[in-house]
Formats: C-alpha cells, sequence, structure tokens
C-alpha cells in the first residue's frame, strides 16, 4: 500500500493492523524521517501487508532490504496527491519492479483528470466504484463563506475561536511559513496550537497530532500535508484561512470533519483576492457555499483585488517534468535559462518529494 505522506502511512497501518488483530497475517509500515534500520529489521522474514511512502520504500529497494517480485496487490492511497506531490516517477519506478500479474487499486476521495489518466495507464479494464456523487462534500458537514478583508483574517479567526469557545479547530494555511506564524500568534492570545508541515521533524509532527487529538491543544495549523486521510475523532471545526490553490483540495480539507456519521463545520475566510479560487471550489462541488457575517468586520469596498497567481494545473508545471498522464511537457525556451530553471523545478520537487517520504 502506498501513501503520499506519512501521516497517511501511519494511520493506513494502524487500521491494517487492527483489523488483522486476529489473522493470521504480517505487516509493517516505512516511511522517512526516523532511522531505517529498525524498518529493515520488520522486512527481513518477509510481510503480508507494507505500508509504505514511496520514497522509503525506493531507499529500501536500493539496499537490498525489500523485494517486490512476490507482490499481488498494489494499492495507491489517495493516488491523485501522489502525482501532485511529484511521486509519478517514484511510482513508475515502484511499478516496473512488480510482477505483471497483480491486482491494482486507486483510491481518492476525489476523481480528477490526472487520475483517470493514470487508471487508464495502469489498470487493465477498471472497474469503478463511487461511493458519492464525484468530487462531493459529505452531507454531514455544515459549509460556510465568511468574506473579510485579508488584514483582519487573523483577528477575525481569534474572535471566532475565543467568542465561541472552540476547543477542538483544524486551520488550513497555505504555506510552511504562514502556518508557523499564525500557530505562534495564536499562542500569544492565549489559543494553545501547534503547526504541521513537511519542514517539520517527523518526531515534531507526531507530537503536534496527537497533542491535538488528545486535547493538549486547541488549534492545529496546517498545510495540505494533513488535508489526506488524517482521522480525527470527531473533530467539529475545519478553517480554511486561505484557500487551496487546487479546489479539489478543498473537499479533502473539509473532509477532515463529518466523518463517520458525525456532524461538523467547515468555515472559509476569504479575502477579496481569492475570489477566482471560490468560484472554481462552487464550481467543483456543485453548489453556493453560504455566506456568514460577523458584526465588526464587515469587508472594506475600497479594497482592491490583488489575485495570486494560479499555479498551472496538477502535473503541469514548468520544465521538463512529467505531467498527469506520463508524458513529458517542455517548456519555450531552451537556452541556459530554460536549464537552470528546470534544475531549480527538478531540485524543489526532490524537497517536496523529501519532506513527505
Amino acid at each position: 500500500m502506498l501513501t503520499p505522506t506519512r501521516e497517511l502511512a501511519a494511520q493506513v497501518y494502524e487500521n491494517v493492523d487492527l483489523y488483522s488483530k486476529y489473522l493470521p497475517l504480517t505487516s509493517a509500515v516505512v516511511f522517512g524521517g526516523v532511522s531505517i534500520n529498525p524498518q529493515k529489521s520488520k522486512l527481513k522474514n518477509g510481510l503480508d501487508i507494507l505500508v509504505a511512502t514511496p520514497g522509503r520504500l525506493l531507499d529500501l529497494i536500493g539496499q537490498d532490504s525489500c523485494d517486490l517480485s512476490q507482490v499481488e496487490f498494489l494499492v495507491l492511497d489517495e493516488a491523485d496527491r501522489m502525482l501532485d506531490m511529484g511521486f509519478i516517477n517514484d511510482i513508475k519506478k515502484i511499478l516496473a519492479m512488480l510482477p505483471s500479474k497483480r491486482q491494482n487499486l486507486l483510491f481518492s476521495a476525489t476523481f480528477s483528470t490526472s487520475i483517470k489518466n493514470l487508471a487508464d495507464k495502469l489498470l487493465n479494464e477498471p472497474v469503478l466504484i463511487e461511493v458519492a456523487k464525484r468530487n462531493q462534500s459529505s452531507h454531514n458537514v455544515t459549509q460556510a463563506v465568511h468574506f473579510v478583508d485579508k488584514r483582519r483574517k487573523q483577528e477575525l479567526l481569534m474572535h471566532l475561536i475565543l467568542d465561541n469557545d472552540w476547543t477542538q479547530v483544524l486551520i488550513f494555511a497555505r504555506t510552511k511559513h504562514g502556518a508557523n506564524k499564525l500557530s505562534q500568534n495564536l499562542e500569544e492570545v492565549g489559543i494553545t496550537s501547534a503547526a504541521i508541515h513537511g519542514n517539520k521533524s517527523q518526531s515534531a509532527r507526531t507530537k503536534a497530532l496527537a497533542s491535538f487529538k488528545d486535547g493538549t491543544v486547541r488549534v492545529l495549523v496546517a498545510t495540505d500535508i494533513a488535508a489526506r486521510g488524517i482521522d480525527i475523532d470527531q473533530l467539529p471545526h475545519v478553517i480554511n484561512y486561505e484557500l487551496p490553490d487546487v479546489a479539489e483540495d478543498y473537499v479533502h480539507r473539509i473532509g477532515r470533519t463529518g466523518r463517520a456519521g458525525h456532524k461538523g463545520d467547515a468555515l472559509s475566510l476569504v479575502c477579496i483576492d481569492e475570489m477566482p479560487l471560490l468560484k472554481d471550489i462552487q464550481k467543483l462541488i456543485k453548489k453556493e457555499i453560504p455566506q456568514i457575517h460577523t458584526e465588526g468586520f464587515k469587508v472594506d469596498p475600497t479594497i482592491k483585488a490583488e489575485p495570486k497567481k494560479k499555479p498551472q494545473g496538477r502535473g503541469q508545471r514548468s520544465g521538463n517534468r512529467s505531467n498527469g498522464n506520463g508524458q513529458q511537457k517542455k517548456s519555450g525556451s531552451n537556452g541556459d535559462g530554460q536549464n537552470r530553471s528546470n534544475n531549480r523545478n527538478r531540485s524543489r520537487n526532490r524537497n517536496r518529494r523529501s519532506s513527505d517520504s
């Protein structure tokens, strides 16, 4: 079973371990950010089920500690996120080591063009099973939008948490630096908080998530590393402090609440710069999200929009990188400047993979 992040790998393994408690099955989980030697020991005698991130799995294979020649089932969990995080080449390497006769299963809460392309390449006449309407959010999640001036977002956020006495709030920020800064500022006003993102050590990430789950901290500020598959029992509140650049990520973010039949609230704080992103989200989920208002936080109509430049689609970033269907896309210039740009892109992509694999 391959997952895009360490946290999701650990969570999947917890479920595998629980479900197989009374079965004669052996299992293990491997991911980066921790010592590889204990993982080698677990693999020494073979396993029935292995949960892994692509990067660490390839490390173990490269050190002759893992053999995939007897694999019967391959599961790609949050497959579209793995594509978006640049894992497609790692996945291709792993696929080349697997037996040709096997069953492949791809799981994702959203169905994008990149997923369809990947399914067409990997699967042989696949059966599509949908447990809900495509790209639809849960009916158990009450969604709302609060328009607010960008400079007053933090003030509004603190007001809402304190005034409503919210005790467990998952907040999504766009950047790692922004997540750190917001978490620190919340602490300064007496709201216990922790941040989780790819630049944090694995021990820090594990501690932050555990502290949030057991109620030690009131707020967890996260980048989209926590948007996929992270299960927090009966989480009541998700707040989009900043809207995601990719509309599908909104569905994954708010899917952290309203789970297992429980109700949950998802609130998005939207400034004028983010209106195009909101429009994309509402188009994807095929509904208009209701607006709420808070006295004292009326939007200043004189502020003009300064839209952020939206990134290119999933798997279609600049440079000679693979796009969603495995074909190479090339940028215009072939000069030295373009080569330097490609090198920077490859470096950023390696850094992004290593932070979560």
